[in-house]
């Protein structure tokens, strides 16, 4: 330390004797003129300076005195530091101190006497001060008293004119001369009346008058009198003086007093400001406690904090209202064990909403109704979810965790089969899809069935055509109305009454369910002009923002706004009451109940008499719909349960069904689920009923639909008196329904507080590798193993997710199915029902449960296995390479119980194929390669498999010694690859992180295990094109480190240039240049680099896919390293070795998700071209959240819009499950791998997973289809062929990625390359099925296409109708179909006449043209067609029509010609149509659309 920080004490004859020497510097002086300004402020300003003054002379006098004390000699000078004693000098330790803060430093170097001064000249400065302040003080009382002792004198006020013409002069004049001179006139006419100078005029006398006024102007110039006196007159005059001045123009006191004005003017608007803003924010609040009252509470009265934080991010993410800058604030909680009282729930929003404007406010409000009612449903879903839960756990009797699925399935088959017709309309059908897989569909099933009854909600096209042949003739009636006069208003009421049809179909409440209070017409959806899309469009639109709970509330929808925004609750509206509390916006009373043939009397006696009763089986008060006796039910229940199992062959399945119902698939399910299960008789009232009114009368229900309708509000049907309703009474019942607080109950049921939609999976699910490792933690045995096993942990890809077996169901899965199959707008005592089927028919045999225990065992050994085989692996390969030597594995397994096993172990190298030698004969394992070695060996070994496994194990770990700096050396390494890896993942598809990744685990590397600095670039083989003659192929410098970049970066390297790199490429293994200098075959990218100073090592490492073919470079050099010795020793060679391992498995993995992104685009262009009601399609990838041991996210990838136009995202945004309570499908659709159909904001979504080749969900597909309840028919069996394409092409991708699959090249174009074949992948897999699935067809569908024509031409003539029309039309499609596809192989019938006759074409129709179909290739370079006459053909047939024609040859043609021609065109458009998407960082986003057309920068 330095003399001024060292603290010496002071001895005391130093301090008697001598006084040290103080040097007083400029930095003091400041100190002490801060300490001095920090005194308050006085008026007069010379105040604080004059201080100053004082106290630097009085420092500068006490330096003199000291400097002319005695002086020391230089010999007795002591230094801080040593010690002089005659001629030794010794140096005396420096006082170091750690860890202090500089404050207390600071205190401890302060000296004693500085304090003391300081704290002195405080004092006097204050004393100082306070005199001055004094006297200003004893001045102004002064001027007080002179003021009460002289009166003013208004007179002087006469002086103030604010004339502009004489303005400047009387103010200089007021300012300068007329207080002196006015007193001086004052004074010489006193002296004149004194002397009598005016009375004596005729005596002469020697006053003069003005030699007197200028004396006494002389006398009493203000510049020379210091304290003159003043008068009254003055003062005023004074004052007169100061007003006057402010109104001349550009001076000070102009300019000020406006300012002052300003100020005030401010100062008032700024105080009426805040008092408007404590009004609108009292105000505000007085609002957000009304509207708190909307919300289902706890029963504490409360809300969970992070709900409110997700409306308020809902509400700024609005795109409409850019306040996207608010949802930084948002800080969303993970636990919803935050809550929100009333006064909390305000404040935490106003604190957020200060700034908005009142019509935000209003929208916030609004936005608040919808989130009360959408949490309603939230809460109302975790309910149903909790309660399918808790049947998993009861199911499980084994507590194995997972239930069979056939099993299931049948059961859920069952159950629809004995419901009755008006639950079916809401549940969903357990024989479609989602509910089977793609695998479980047959191809003729899924190309050519065309059968409407199978859709997944029954009858759902014919119930939407016939209603919309109701609003037609709503439509015309309405229409023909508005044309006739008022005297004809008789005519008008028969056409209002002949409106509802005699025999309306059962399904439709459920169809009237999904219409909502507006209807949108085929214009404003931009759909097709097709009739039968203009009806589903009409009449498929779900109400406003919400789907009711029960059918009657569906069937009630559309009249009032608020229904729009609020959900009520099923409690109260199975409450058979005369009074409208608790019901729906819209409730009819019991007057208009008549068909459900009760009396008052009759209904309250039976709620008297079933209110003792168990409320979840009997209350009419919460099921509102006809139940049969209490007694009834318990006798009927206890047959159930007393009856006996019996086999299947007394009561065979197939009774059950219907005909119509049966398939194979369902059939063999059953057959081999319910051997040891009786079902064949129906099952009771108890299970299958709904409690809605379902014997109220269609008519009415008919009339409330209309009433509710906004474009037939106008029109009122006349029924019968006993259901009909007045309009004013409905209105005096909305009225009064909009004035009653909502329930704090969901179906008669209090909500208990418990929400488990954010922590779902920490109270139900635990995942298996989790609880082996732990228990691998309490095992002493590998104890070495511990840490390595927990990195492993840490280092899992994505948590969270769960695979898809088709085998068996998990917690999740199990869940999530019966929720789909429940649907959202069925109520609880639907579920409630469920539950009781489930738990009284899922019943096992003891085999049955024995095998589900093996299996268990079997997977937690597995896991088990996995586990402490990775962790043997990652110890045993300490340097990261990422491989092993087989023959060094060998070496020491056969020293195994010293050699005993070594025979058996022999026999276990003649089961497993190892992969090819290295070019040094080696044979390198990866890790899956080592772990099912060591699989075989332990299969081969006598004795418990698991024991031998974990012997086996722990002598590996013994035997594999390593020392802690290995250890540390090696953990470090293991956290770098796995950052590379990590980066591939969180990247949203972009090799820019993956390049800085592995840069940054090279330098790291070489810093901390090889005290070396090295460069590194990357270098990727493409094919060279521009000039093949230096070779087929060359190496592009794709990335580099930082300071090569401006001589390494995009730098091309040919076969024919110096350098190694080629020699890599070739040989396949990794060579290590010692000395660059010495070896003649470098070429240095830098070629200003003198040649003395290219001294280092040079290291250049293949990159190998999984199918070991070499794709790039690595190189790693030492030049800019200062140290003459900079060797790569072997222990960073087999990192570097890893690193570029680990890098290509990253490479790849981006690279696959580009492939599946290019390949999605494909598959969506081509189903918007063949559907119209998807309003829009999102692509997310799961991918690892960024805070560690937490859940995954998801990255918005692309989104595609109505017009088929797909948006790609440079810098995806990314998802997280706490700020997606209301949207939170997404998440379950990952969770558990399967489809969810949930409605989200009045818009129903079709969520469809991506799976990996695992089970897992590497993505998902969320298909908006608006405000429609569901598709068509037609368009869901085409969503349903996009997506198994889709998914087909993505295990294809994956598998060849990964190497577990061989490629297949199937076209031509194939061998392109890899980002063409991609491009075309869909539409190759996409025709091959189409060709497998044309084999199947029957030659007589061929036969009888032909026959059409003839058909018709054999009929009598009838005149043109409609029928006739549609013949035609028919028959033109048949022709111009065949022709198209005859076209394709006989291209050269376009220029020849016979093509124009259809009897001549029929001979081109033969088993020759559908043999050529199914191995046609449309990309072959033989193939020449002309693809426009083609489209010509077939551009006139819309997919509807073909649809509606319900041919399945025609079906499968019209598809395979489109797939055709669309690789047809890509084939002549290879370079420009089909582009990577792969996003750059540099733009936000890019269009795509395809196929057949690149993508557009934006």
């Amino acid at each position: 330390m330095n003399e001024s920080t060292s603290q010496e004490e002071v001895r005391p004859d130093q301090e008697n004797g001598k006084d040290k020497k103080r040097k007083w510097n400029s930095t003091e002086v400041n100190e002490l003129h801060e300490t001095l300004q920090s005194v308050p402020d006085v008026p007069v300003k010379e105040a604080t300076d004059n201080v100053v003054e004082k106290a630097t002379d009085e420092i500068k006098s006490q330096e003199l005195n000291l400097e002319g004390q005695r002086k020391i000699s230089p010999g007795s000078i002591k230094d801080s530091k040593t010690e002089a004693s005659g001629n030794i000098a010794i140096r005396k330790s420096a006082k170091v101190i750690f860890a202090l803060d500089e404050t207390e430093l600071k205190s401890k170097l302060e000296q004693p006497w500085k304090k003391n001064l300081f704290e002195r000249m405080e004092a006097r400065a204050q004393a100082m001060q306070q005199k001055i302040i004094d006297k200003e003080n004893v001045k102004k009382e002064l001027e007080k008293k002179a003021e009460k002792k002289l009166p003013r004198d208004n007179l002087a006020k006469e002086w103030f004119n604010t004339e502009s013409m004489t303005l400047n002069n009387r103010a200089y004049l007021l300012d300068k001369l007329l207080p002196t001179l006015v007193p001086g006139v004052e004074n010489m006419l006193t002296q004149v009346e004194k002397k009598k100078v005016l009375t004596e005029v005729d005596t002469p006398s020697k006053f003069d008058p003005i030699n007197y006024l200028g004396e006494y102007l002389m006398r009493n110039n203000p510049n020379y009198i210091k304290d003159p006196g003043i008068s009254g007159y003055q003062r005023v005059m004074k004052e007169v003086t100061e007003d006057l001045k402010i109104y001349v123009p550009d001076t000070i006191c102009n300019r000020v007093s406006k300012m002052k004005e300003n100020v005030k003017q401010n100062r008032k608007q700024r105080e009426h400001i805040d008092k408007i803003k404590v009004k609108v924010a009292n105000t505000r609040k007085q609002a957000l406690q009304e509207q708190f009252d909307e919300w289902i509470l706890d029963p504490k009265g409360m809300i969970p904090k992070t709900v409110i934080q997700n409306v308020l991010h809902e509400f700024f993410q609005n795109p409409d209202f850019k306040l996207g800058s608010h949802c930084e604030q948002l800080d969303i909680t993970d636990s919803t064990e935050p809550r929100l009282n009333k006064m909390e729930f305000t404040e935490y929003i106003s604190s957020h909403i200060k700034d908005l404007k009142s019509e935000m406010f209003e929208e916030l409000l609004k936005h608040l109704c919808h989130s009360a009612d959408e949490f309603r449903e939230v809460i109302k879903a975790d309910m149903r979810r909790q309660m399918f839960a808790e049947l998993f756990l009861h199911c499980d009797h084994g507590k194995v965790g997972f239930l069979d699925r056939q099993r299931t399935l049948a059961l859920l088959e069952l159950f629809y089969d004995h419901s009755s017709q008006m639950l079916r309309s809401l549940l969903r059908n357990p024989r479609q899809w989602p509910f089977i897989e793609f695998e479980e569909i047959n191809l003729t099933e899924l190309w050519g069935d065309m059968d409407n009854q199978k859709h997944i909600y029954e009858g759902f096209d014919e119930v939407l055509l016939e209603m919309n042949t109701l609003l037609s003739a709503k439509h015309a009636s309405k229409t023909q109305s508005k044309l006739l006069e008022s005297p004809d208003q008789p005519k008008l009421d028969e056409q209002r009454t002949s409106t509802t049809p005699p025999n309306p179909p059962e399904q439709w409440r459920g169809v009237t369910a999904e219409q909502g209070p507006q209807r949108i017409s085929t214009e404003e959806q931009g759909k097709k002009s097709t009739a039968e899309q203009e009806l589903y469009t009409e009449s498929v639109i779900e109400p406003g923002t919400h789907t009711e709970s029960t059918l009657e509330q569906e069937s009630s929808r559309g009249l009032v706004t608020e229904q729009e925004t609020h959900r009520e609750s099923t409690t109260e509206q199975g409450q058979q009451k005369g009074s409208i509390e608790g019901q729906g916006p819209r409730r009819v009373s019991v007057s208009e109940q008549g068909a459900r043939r009760e009396s008052v009397a009759e209904q309250r006696s039976r709620r008297e008499s079933i209110a003792e009763q168990d409320r979840r089986k009997g209350s009419v008060a919460e099921q509102g719909s006809r139940r049969m006796s209490t007694a009834e039910q318990e006798s009927l229940r206890e047959s159930i349960i007393e009856e006996p199992y019996q086999k299947s062959e007394q009561a065979p399945y197939g009774e059950i069904i219907s005909e119509e119902q049966k398939d194979s698939t369902s059939q063999s399910r059953k057959d081999s689920i319910l051997k040891s299960t009786k079902y064949g008789e129906p099952i009771p009232s108890e299970y299958i009923e709904v409690p809605l009114q379902e014997k109220r009368s269609w008519e009415q229900a008919y009339e409330e639909e209309v009433f509710l309708s906004s474009e037939l509000q106008e029109e009122v049907p006349t029924l019968s008196r006993k259901d009909h309703f007045s309009e004013t009474t409905k209105k005096e019942v909305q009225k009064d329904k909009s004035c009653e607080p909502k329930s704090q109950k969901i179906e008669g049921k209090s909500w208990s507080g418990e929400f488990f939609t954010c922590n779902w999976k920490m109270k139900y699910v635990t995942f298996e590798d989790e609880e082996q490792a732990n228990l691998i933690y309490g095992n002493s045995r590998f104890a070495d193993l511990h840490s390595i096993i927990r990195n492993i942990q840490s280092c899992k890809e994505v948590k969270g997710r769960t695979a898809f077996n088709g085998v068996s169901f998990n917690l999740l899965q199990f869940v999530q199915l019966l929720e789909t199959f429940v649907g959202e707008d069925a109520p609880l005592s639907v579920s409630e029902t469920l539950t009781s089927f489930f738990k009284e028919g899922y019943v096992e045999t003891e085999q049955e449960k024995m095998n589900a225990l093996e299996q268990f065992s079997q997977n937690a050994f597995q896991v088990r296995r996995r586990l402490l085989l990775e962790a043997i692996f990652q110890k045993w390969d300490s340097d990261g390479s990422g491989f092993l030597d087989l023959k060094e594995v060998d070496e020491l397994l056969y020293t195994y119980k010293e050699g005993m096993e070594k025979e058996s172990m022999k026999k276990a190298k003649l089961h497993i194929q190892f992969p090819k030698p290295h070019p040094g004969h080696e044979v390198r394992l990866s890790s899956k390669q080592f772990q099912n070695y060591i699989e075989l060996v332990v299969s081969e070994l006598r004795g418990n498999e698991d024991q031998v496994l974990e012997s086996v194990v722990e002598f590996l770990m013994n035997a594999l010694e390593r020392s802690h700096i290995e250890s540390l050396r090696n953990c470090a390494r293991r956290k770098w690859l796995h950052q590379i890896q990590r980066a591939a993942e969180t990247s949203g598809v972009s090799l820019e992180p993956v390049y800085s990744e592995a840069f940054k685990a090279l330098t790291q590397d070489a810093e901390a295990h090889g005290n070396k600095k090295i460069s590194a670039h990357i270098s990727l083989l493409e094919e060279n094109l521009l000039l093949p003659e230096k070779g087929n192929v060359l190496l592009r410098n794709v990335a580099c480190t930082l300071d090569d970049a401006l001589f390494v970066l995009n730098r091309v390297l040919y076969r024919d240039m110096k350098g190694i790199s080629f020699t890599v490429v070739d040989e396949g293994k990794p060579i290590h240049v010692p000395q660059v200098q010495y070896h003649g075959n470098i070429f240095f990218w830098d070629q200003s680099r003198n040649k003395d100073d290219c001294n280092g090592s040079f290291l250049a490492l293949p990159l190998q896919d999984a199918y070991m073919r070499i794709f790039g470079v690595l190189a790693v050099d030492t030049l800019r390293d200062p140290h003459e010795i900079n060797i790569f020793l072997p222990h960073e060679i087999r990192f570097y070795q890893g690193v570029a391992n680990v890098f290509s498995t990253a490479y790849h993995y981006v690279h696959s998700r580009e492939h599946i992104l290019h390949i999605v685009i494909t598959g969506i262009g081509w189903l918007f071209d063949v559907t119209s009601s998807i309003t829009s399609i999102t692509v997310y990838f799961v991918e690892p959240s960024p805070a560690q041991d937490s859940d995954y996210v998801l990255r918005n990838m692309m989104v595609t819009g109505q017009l088929g136009l797909t948006e790609i995202h440079k810098n995806p945004p990314t998802i997280h499950r706490k700020s997606c309570i209301f949207r939170d499908f997404l998440f379950k659709c990952t969770d558990s791998s399967e489809v969810v159909l949930a409605s989200a904001c009045g818009e129903t979504h079709i969520v469809v997973p991506l799976r990996e080749r695992t089970g897992e969900a590497l993505g998902v597909l969320d298909f908006n289809i608006g405000r429609n309840r569901m598709l068509l028919y037609q368009e869901y069996k085409d969503l349903q062929k996009m997506m198994k394409v889709v998914q087909v092409a993505c295990y294809e991708i994956l598998g060849e990625l990964s190497g577990e699959i061989e490629k297949k090249y199937v076209l031509e174009i194939e061998n392109v390359g890899e980002v063409q074949r991609a491009g075309i992948l869909f539409f190759r897999i996409m025709l091959l099925e189409l060709q497998e699935s044309i084999q199947l067809l029957n030659s007589m569908e061929f036969v009888s296409l032909l026959l059409y024509d003839h058909t018709l031409l054999t009929e009598p003539n009838y005149p043109q109708d409609s029928k006739s029309i549609e013949l035609k039309a028919n028959m033109e499609l048949v022709r111009d179909t065949l022709k198209a596809v005859i076209l394709f192989f006989h291209p050269e019938l376009e220029f020849s006449s016979d093509f124009g006759s259809w009897d001549k074409c029929k001979f081109y129709i033969n088993k020759y043209l559908v043999n050529n179909i199914c191995v046609f290739d449309p990309t072959a370079k033989h193939v020449e067609v002309n693809v426009q006459l083609i489209d010509e053909y077939i551009r006139g047939h819309s997919r509807t029509e073909v649809w509606k024609f319900g041919n399945v040859v025609i079906e499968h043609l019209y598809h395979w010609i489109h797939i055709c021609s669309a690789l047809t065109k890509i084939t002549k458009k290879l370079n420009s149509s089909i582009t990577p998407p792969l996003p750059s960082k540099t733009d936000n986003y890019m269009y795509a659309k395809m196929p057949g057309e690149g993508l557009q920068e934006k």
